[in-house]
């Protein structure tokens, strides 16, 4: 046997090293797992239940009795099309949602999230439990809650062009519209709230709470209380949004209330600016409950209606 040269590498071995590191070093391509009648998985739950990391649940539209709980990081689930046709209803997984999102980084578009329903009445289109979640063109309808993220103090829920329908109850608890505990950052862009049940439509008790371009409203039957409740404070912008308060509400206080538990997050900002509030309950209401000792900035707001402006420290422009 002749000894490889000094200096040298063996050839094969090298061929070896190199395929090695070539495997290992490839990467994992994502995959897109199709759900529908005639589609590899019959049910969202089994192709969520199949997925990896970065992978696409793609839906046919048509409505599944089905309910599932996403592991996977950087997964997307996407109905087909624009319209939220493909429609999870009537089931909920764990007794917490239609949705349970445990992965990280995880975007859900284009679906319809309805009739959530849990033993503690607190049954969620989507219950957030991981880091991070993007929400898109989502109609969640006549659930107990719409959205429910559990505590993520890092994490950050982005919720855009989605509608609110008739979401909330107080059977147990209240559950709302959305109910955020204590996250980075929410931030709800271009989406619509109306005729929510009984509790609020939108209640945070994240370090940063910024709705932008949105409506709000109660409607004719919607029985909520505040548009926007942020019991322990923190920072809060408010921009370009339409509020209503209807005849049935249930609490005729505020639009905006902030701070009526105790003060836990700190409260940098209070910014409430180019938004139109409309009352047509008759009675008095006031648009920002302001309990914090952080100056709440009001400024080109147009009120209609019996609406004082501002409760509380701050000034309105």
């Amino acid at each position: 046997m002749i000894a490889p040269t000094p200096g040298r590498v063996c050839m094969p071995r090298l061929f070896a090293a190199l395929l090695l590191t070539c495997l290992f070093a490839a990467p994992v391509l994502a995959r897109t797992l199709e759900v529908g009648p005639n589609k590899p998985y019959k049910l969202p739950s089994e192709a969520i239940r199949a997925a990896k990391d970065g992978d696409h649940v793609l839906i046919a539209a048509g409505e599944y009795v089905d309910c599932a709980i996403a592991i996977a990081n950087n997964l997307t689930i996407e109905g087909l099309g624009q319209d939220a046709s493909a429609v999870m209803t009537g089931k909920t997984c764990a007794n917490k949602g239609i949705l349970v999102t445990v992965g990280a980084n995880i975007t859900v578009r284009n679906l319809t999230l309805s009739l959530a329903r849990a033993p503690a009445h607190n049954g969620a289109g989507i219950r957030a439990e991981g880091k991070d979640l993007t929400v898109e063109r989502v109609r969640f309808s006549n659930n107990e809650n719409g959205i429910l993220a559990a505590p993520q103090p890092d994490g950050k829920l982005l919720v855009r062009q989605s509608e609110f329908f008739r979401n909330g109850s107080c059977e147990g608890e209240c559950a709302h519209g959305i109910y955020a505990n204590n996250w980075k950052l929410v931030r709800i862009e271009y989406t619509r709230f109306i005729a929510t049940q009984h509790a609020h439509h939108i209640k945070s008790r994240a370090q940063r709470l910024e709705v932008i371009g949105c409506a709000i409203e109660d409607g004719p039957d919607g029985t909520a209380s505040y548009e926007i409740e942020e019991p322990n404070g923190g920072s809060l912008v408010v921009r370009d949004t339409a509020f209503e308060k209807g005849p049935m509400s249930e609490n005729r206080t505020a639009v905006i209330m902030i701070g009526d538990e105790e003060i836990t997050q700190p409260t940098q900002e209070i910014t409430i600016e180019h938004n139109s509030v409309r009352n047509d309950g008759g009675y008095l209401t006031v648009l920002v409950d302001n309990r914090t000792t952080t100056p709440a900035v009001l400024k080109g707001n147009e009120l209609i209606g019996a609406i004082d402006a501002l409760k509380g420290p701050g000034g309105v422009q």
